[in-house]
């Protein structure tokens, strides 16, 4: 249930275009409530449920979770196995949903790392919401930050050597098109739950400018509530892109938050 004490307190015409969540804290939950670390992670794609569903309802275009990174691979095998078993199972639930509500599934990172039966199943959930064009769902799976800038680099010199980019063309724009996020605009707004304060190899290119919200609540416990609350926060900041508080307010050409 969407809290209406904090809604009223949100301009529904200032809201972050992109929203990014680092979902820290499911295995913390779980020892703190003396279950196994895969209730924690059960427990955190209910999570995952309330806040897609609030960002739908407030309109919001772009969600970006940070789901398995690159650096969980290390993590032991039966754990893995466990997290791939949830998300082939919430993939499966929701994507009847996602295109009722139409949301359109988006994955950035090594997609290819993961199971064959992952892969198909991201491929068609991708496929049966191609046309959805109210929210951008976007799951950041075997991703890490660094990779995708050198990923990015790579096709940058491919084409270059190939004579399709000239070296003096490459500007900010040619880069940030070669980036797994694009088209999507960078974030506005980046969560991180559970306490923790870094981005751990997260967006790293993209949150030059993006706003950082730290919460102590651990991800299981992040509902609508702590959503709004975030929300908020951000549109009490004032934007200024290097730019001076006087030339925010007299030009107007930035929107101070």
């Amino acid at each position: 249930m969407i809290p209406r004490e904090l809604l009223d307190q949100i301009d529904l015409d200032r809201l972050p275009q992109h929203i990014a969540v680092i979902m820290d804290g499911n295995g913390r939950w779980a020892r703190k409530n003396f279950l196994q670390r895969v209730e924690g992670h059960r427990e955190g794609v209910k999570t995952v449920d309330r806040v897609v569903t609030l960002c739908r309802e407030i309109k919001i275009p772009a969600l970006t979770l940070y789901s398995f990174s690159d650096e969980n691979w290390k993590r032991p095998i039966s754990e893995v196995s466990a997290l791939m078993k949830i998300l082939d199972h919430y993939l499966k639930k929701e994507i009847k949903r996602m295109k009722d509500e139409n949301i359109r599934f988006n994955t950035i990172g090594h997609i290819h790392e993961l199971p064959d039966n992952i892969q198909k199943l991201i491929q068609y959930s991708k496929d049966f919401t191609s046309d959805c064009n109210g929210m951008v769902l976007t799951l950041a799976l075997s991703y890490g930050g660094r990779q995708e800038i050198l990923d990015a680099v790579k096709r940058i010199a491919e084409k270059a050597r190939d004579g399709e980019l000239k070296v003096d063309d490459i500007d900010f724009q040619v880069f940030s098109d070669h980036l797994a996020t694009a088209p999507l605009p960078d974030p506005d707004l980046l969560i991180r739950t559970s306490g923790e304060k870094r981005i751990s190899n997260f967006l790293l290119y993209q949150s030059a400018y993006t706003e950082l919200y730290y919460t102590d609540v651990l991800w299981p416990d992040f509902n609508e509530a702590e959503m709004l609350k975030a929300i908020i926060d951000f549109q009490q900041r004032e934007r200024r892109f290097g730019k001076t508080q006087e030339q925010i307010y007299n030009t107007g050409q930035i929107t101070p938050y």
